[in-house]
């Protein structure tokens, strides 16, 4: 409700003086009137009471004027004393509305200042000699990115730069020796792994703060489960920076992630993005997995950058589902390799990729360009029953072990490709090509109904 204009009170005098004159006027004029138009009377006395009642006419006229005047004022008092209502209620309001404000700024001014206070302790926590004092940190961050979601990609940025500090993994000669202790660093402003730390106690510190990631990150949904809300753990629209990070056992297994950035990161132990879902860009450019890492199932949204890495272990993809481009060029794999049943929906590139060991490419659909230009087969190859729907370029490739291509379809015929050194495609009478070798008896035709 918003209250009329207020205006300020005139004086008394400006109704008053008018009102009087025109009561007065109103008589004297009616019985100027009522005496003027009198007739002549024979009799004195009947004058007198002609005149007399005359006058009482225009007295009586005087006082009706001023009984309107009267209730013109009561109704116009009535008006104030309402108008005077509405605007106490309104200002009531108003105030009120005003003092809830204030109540909830100084409430939400307090909130932040708590969590500031929090925050920077934990952060300085980060930065203590001791284990002990440094997963406490680590477990107040969480507890604070969980009750605070505004605050959580901040907590989870210096999770991340933690991770990223210099670190030399422990080993039965270090266990003692200050020699091998992790240089000073700061995260946020704080120093964050001083002089002197144990290896071997800041590995499980750095274990708790990947599994704090981890855990925050899974969401319950990307592993088939039949949950329609996210659980209340789950960190949602998180970005992950852990460029160069050292990473021991990474278990980030149905874990969702807005970007995802691990240049030059290296992988010690085992690493599992099963399930994973990459919401934005992943890049893994120069990454080194050290032991075996699966990232079968994942899908990636976007584009995926896995240009330089290693990998010394078992590699799995197998399912995995990449929506746009992906670049393994110049990547080395240094053991099994399992790309069985992915969908590469985007561009492809393996240009100069090394496999030392067998890698499987069977039943893999290739929707846009693939490129496997000098790449190099130390052992076994599989690519049965691969679909290439546009370009697929081998050119420079080599193979030193078997390179199996059985039942190999190529939907465009007319595109530009470039085949192993024996093989060809060979026309079908659906329009597509099937993959032979060369010196190979022709594959018959697919068989077609007959109202074909």
């Amino acid at each position: 409700m918003v209250p009329p204009p207020l205006r300020t009170p005139r004086a008394a005098a400006w109704w008053i003086v008018p009102a009087a004159l025109l009561v007065g006027g109103a008589a004297t004029v009616m019985a100027w009137w009522l005496l003027s138009s009198l007739p002549p009377l024979p009799k004195a006395a009947e004058e007198a009471t002609a005149r007399q009642g005359a006058i009482q006419t225009a007295l009586a006229l005087a006082a009706g004027i001023g009984a309107a005047i009267t209730l013109m004022l009561a109704f116009r008092r009535q008006r104030h004393q309402e108008h005077a209502t509405h605007v106490t209620a309104y200002l009531t309001e108003r105030n009120a509305r005003l003092a809830e404000q204030v109540a909830e700024h100084n409430r939400q001014d307090a909130t932040e200042r708590r969590v500031t206070e929090l925050y920077t302790k934990a952060v300085e926590q980060l930065g203590h000699t001791t284990a002990a004092v440094r997963l406490g940190g680590l477990y107040a961050l969480e507890r604070l990115a969980q009750d605070n979601p505004d605050h959580r990609q901040t907590i989870v940025n210096v999770i991340c730069a933690y991770l990223r500090m210099p670190y030399t993994l422990p080993s039965d000669s270090t266990r003692h020796d200050p020699i091998h202790a992790v240089p000073r660093a700061t995260v946020a402003g704080a120093s964050a792994l001083a002089a002197g730390h144990d290896p071997h106690e800041e590995r499980q510190v750095r274990l708790t703060a990947q599994r704090i990631l981890a855990e925050h990150l899974r969401d319950d949904r990307t592993l088939g489960q039949s949950t329609t809300l996210a659980n209340s753990r789950f960190w949602e629209g998180m970005r992950v920076d852990l460029t160069g990070a050292l990473l021991i056992d990474l278990d980030f297994a149905g874990c969702l992630t807005v970007d995802a950035w691990f240049e030059g990161t290296t992988f010690r132990g085992r690493t599992d993005f099963r399930r994973t879902a990459f919401k934005g860009d992943a890049r893994f450019s120069g990454t080194i997995f050290e032991r075996d890492v699966w990232f079968a199932e994942a899908i990636f949204v976007e584009d995926a950058w896995f240009t330089r890495a290693t990998f010394e272990g078992e590699t799995g993809f197998s399912e995995a589902t990449f929506e746009k481009g992906v670049s393994f060029g110049g990547a080395a794999f240094t053991g099994e390799v399992n790309f069985g049943d992915v969908i590469f929906k985007g561009e492809v590139g393996f240009d100069g990729a090394a496999f030392t060991r067998d890698i499987n490419f069977g039943d893999v659909t290739f929707k846009g360009d693939a490129y496997f230009g000098y790449a190099t087969f130390n052992e076994n190859v599989h690519f049965e029953k691969v679909i290439f729907e546009e370009d697929a370029w081998f050119g420079e490739a080599t193979f030193g072990g078997d390179a199996l291509f059985d039942d190999v379809r190529v939907l465009r015929l007319d595109n530009e490709h470039r085949w192993p050194v024996g093989w060809i495609v060979v026309r079908q009478k659906d329009g597509s090509g099937l993959l032979q070798r060369d010196d190979a008896e022709p594959s018959p035709p697919p068989a077609v109904a007959e109202d074909e």
